[in-house]
């Protein structure tokens, strides 16, 4: 049976003020009883590119037709566009400001957005719009609407998918002779360094007895396939579960203990010979 499209909603604005529960009040105003699940409301603020990432490793596991309302919002009331778009048979409301990279990129660079739309038909806003809060105003009522079946097109004036703010960074390793290169894509709750090498890489090294890794400077040769199989007292590297290669520590922070940071270079070697990342 199919599972009803739920409400995914992703922020930088905490829980310690009233913003996340005002949005929800809006939302189920409009569309009474939709499911809305919280994939995080602890972005760093204004951390587009965190925000970007994390709703990249979420949105997936959200059924066929839901909606994500992702605000991660600094230039909330500026130029920037407020959109909605429709890609992998999902919904994605917000601003645009790269927050959609992930998903829009999705399958190796190509274009995936089906239809994109300008949020500029304030019948569907609330009736006094704050400049500094479209996603109480503008998203939120939008989202619900979109949860209970509108037609993305009544919502504003359509636009170019290819004309959507994509994030300036790498989003998948490269390869020089024998050595993948890639970075630090984002340092989590525990300090885990989680880079951009892919799945069947990772595979590929923790198979490899040859393999190691380096970031800032530090030679990291010990991996596992779960954190307790680890080493004490020194990183090694995993798989994690969205499958891409971790650098890790048991019951410790890698990042504090290696002082690296997101954006950092990460290096693998030892993998003669592979072609995929």
């Amino acid at each position: 049976m199919a599972q009803a499209p739920m409400v995914g909603m992703l922020t930088d604005f905490g829980l310690a003020d009233g913003y996340v529960g005002v949005m929800k009040a809006v939302l189920l105003s409009i569309a009474p009883g939709v499911p809305i699940v919280d994939i995080t409301h602890d972005i760093r603020p204004q951390d587009i590119e965190m925000g970007a990432w994390s709703l990249g490793i979420a949105w997936r596991y959200f059924p066929v037709g839901s909606v994500l309302l992702c605000v991660v919002d600094p230039g909330v009331g500026s130029a920037r566009r407020a959109i909605a778009l429709h890609a992998h048979d999902r919904y994605f409301v917000g601003p645009d400001n790269g927050l959609f990279t992930y998903p829009l990129l999705a399958a190796g660079g190509a274009e995936t957005a089906t239809e994109c739309v300008r949020l500029d038909n304030v019948s569907f806003h609330l009736s006094r719009v704050s400049a500094t809060f479209h996603g109480r105003d503008v998203f939120a009522p939008c989202a619900a609407h979109l949860a209970i079946g509108m037609e993305m097109a009544e919502l504003g004036s359509p636009l170019s998918p290819a004309s959507l703010v994509r994030l300036s960074i790498p989003l998948e390793p490269w390869r020089e002779g024998d050595t993948w290169f890639g970075r630090v894509a984002h340092v989590d709750h525990y300090g885990n360094l989680i880079s951009d090498i892919g799945p069947k890489l990772t595979r590929q090294a923790l198979a490899a007895p040859e393999a190691f890794v380096e970031v800032a400077g530090h030679v990291v040769s010990a991996r596992a396939t779960h954190f307790s199989g680890g080493p004490s007292g020194q990183p090694f590297f995993l798989q994690d579960s969205s499958g891409a290669l971790a650098i890790v520590m048991r019951d410790d922070s890698a990042a504090q203990t290696l002082s690296v940071r997101r954006g950092a270079q990460v290096i693998l070697r030892g993998l003669e010979g592979s072609e995929e990342h």
